[in-house]
């Protein structure tokens, strides 16, 4: 009876580190998705169903300036309801900006007439674009800190033809 008692003992001595790291580890994954901050994005004034809805997120002006989103998502406009289409993120703290595309005839791209002037819609955080030039990062930027939870952001499409 002892032995098996010594036997039992000895594994749980072998056991314990790999125990106490999986707890710590685990533990350090949850504490990471407390930091996170959960964002309600609305898309509004979506023309048609045609194509697919793309969003970037960017954390700077250089980011935007290249096209180099840091999350990339391409969204059916299967769910759209009166123009309008809503998404969740889960983002750290930080400073980020959302640019939307409507790509109508799905290339990935957005298409230009001979002017120069977008064919299809676009949109921007918390920001109605209505220049001919392309906005900075700086008029649709928006910010998380720790203490928020939860972060309201409306795009409004914006159409020239």
């Amino acid at each position: 009876m002892i032995s098996n008692y010594n036997r039992i003992n000895e594994m749980i001595r072998k056991i314990r580190p790999a125990v106490m790291l999986s707890l710590l580890v685990v533990s350090f994954l949850y504490i990471e998705d407390l930091n996170a901050q959960v964002v309600d994005i609305e898309i509004t004034n979506i023309r048609n169903d045609k194509g697919s809805i793309l969003l970037g997120v960017f954390t700077d002006h250089e980011g935007f300036a290249e096209e180099e989103a840091i999350i990339d998502i391409i969204l059916s406009k299967e769910k759209m309801e009166n123009g309008n289409l809503k998404l969740i993120l889960e983002l750290e703290p930080g400073t980020y900006g959302i640019s939307v595309l409507d790509d109508e005839n799905d290339n990935g791209e957005m298409d230009y007439n001979f002017l120069g002037i977008p064919k299809e819609g676009f949109g921007f955080s918390n920001y109605l674009h209505t220049a001919l030039r392309r906005p900075v990062f700086e008029n649709f930027k928006f910010d998380l800190s720790g203490s928020q939870r939860r972060k309201k952001i409306l795009i409004k499409m914006t159409y020239y033809f």
